[in-house]
């Protein structure tokens, strides 16, 4: 099929674990792909405290989740990693060659022979808002990420929230909207101050308008928004909108994980302490969303699971092949292909 994505390996959550995973895997020559259900890397690092700092990553006395994402970033550059961001992973079939062919919610499919879960406590799944109804409008106006940019051109948009997320799509997509209005429950923002005097600039510039006050009801038929009632202090509003975008938090769900016929411990994949191997083989788990004798959930359990992973994955896309354990350190191999030599 031509929508088929071949690789070697496809790695389930882009958060530290999954990102060094990339690190360790591209050491062994292994292509990844990574699949993520949020709209950049970093999991929970990045989404929930990326000012946050860590004081137990080995050679950083302290760093904050965003920065130890972005070394980690950096670090597996020269890889070249494909990333689908936006997406969840709906489906795990295991093939009569071996072969895993995987299924998004975006209809992507991927053909692969090994799966690193490294999906944190689960995934991230969008806070619904307390609307009546609005069920029938979600995925056709109602949306709870951004996939396609061009879906929302030329339409009536209204963003919901105060967060990263909220501003930056906010700023990114009133070039293209015929109008934005951002809805927030108070004055106070909890995003990056550059995004939000931008933000007050496009107001006073009268390109956005910028309402304090919470979703009250909805209207629509067949799916299709057509205006939104605001609840502010002073009345009900009722604001013209095509799109809408709730940014309500996120919360942690196993999702689909559940009904891949994995053995399973309190929510967790149970694995071994060898290979990190779930189950299923050629199916791995690192990270928090592992569980086995003695684990502690901390990125550097993460890292070490991703490097005794790693070594496991490259027999199975490549068996027979002798593999000589090398350092970065020595390795004249090892640094050309990390750009240093």
């Amino acid at each position: 099929m031509s929508n088929e994505i071949v690789t070697d390996v496809v790695i389930i959550g882009g958060g530290p674990t999954g990102l060094f995973a990339v690190f360790e895997l591209g050491l062994l020559d292994l292509k990844c792909h990574v699949v993520d259900i949020l709209d950049r890397p970093g999991g929970q690092c990045a989404e929930l405290y990326p000012e946050k700092p860590i004081y137990d990553i080995p050679g950083f006395p302290v760093v904050t989740g965003q920065q130890l994402v972005d070394n980690l970033m950096q670090q597996i550059a020269p890889f070249g990693p494909q990333f689908h961001f936006n997406r969840m992973i709906t489906g795990l079939e295991k093939l009569t060659d071996g072969t895993f062919r995987l299924t998004t919610d975006a209809e992507e499919v991927f053909l692969t022979k090994v799966v690193v879960i490294a999906a944190g406590g689960g995934s991230f799944q969008a806070k619904r808002p307390p609307v009546e109804g609005i069920e029938a409008y979600e995925g056709k106006s109602v949306f709870y990420s951004v996939r396609k940019m061009e879906d929302f051109r030329d339409q009536d948009v209204v963003i919901v929230g105060g967060g990263d997320s909220a501003l930056d799509w906010t700023l990114n997509l009133q070039p293209i909207a015929r109008s934005l209005t951002l809805v927030h429950r108070r004055d106070a923002f909890k995003a990056a101050p550059a995004s939000v005097s931008k933000m007050k600039e496009l107001v006073m510039a009268g390109k956005i308008n910028f309402l304090l006050g919470q979703i009250g009801r909805i209207e629509g038929n067949d799916g299709q928004l057509d205006h939104i009632h605001i609840t502010m202090d002073s009345g009900d509003l009722s604001v013209p909108a095509t799109r809408l975008l709730p940014f309500f938090g996120l919360t942690m769900k196993l999702g689909p994980v559940g009904d891949w016929g994995l053995e399973l411990n309190d929510n967790l994949i149970a694995v071994d302490t060898e290979k990190f191997q779930s189950s299923v083989p050629g199916v791995f788990a690192i990270g928090d969303i592992n569980q086995y004798p003695g684990k502690l959930k901390l990125i550097l359990s993460g890292f070490h699971e991703a490097a005794l992973m790693a070594q496991a994955a490259k027999a199975i896309v490549s068996p027979g092949e002798r593999v000589v354990f090398q350092y970065t350190t020595s390795s004249t191999k090892l640094q050309k292909k990390l750009g240093v030599a």
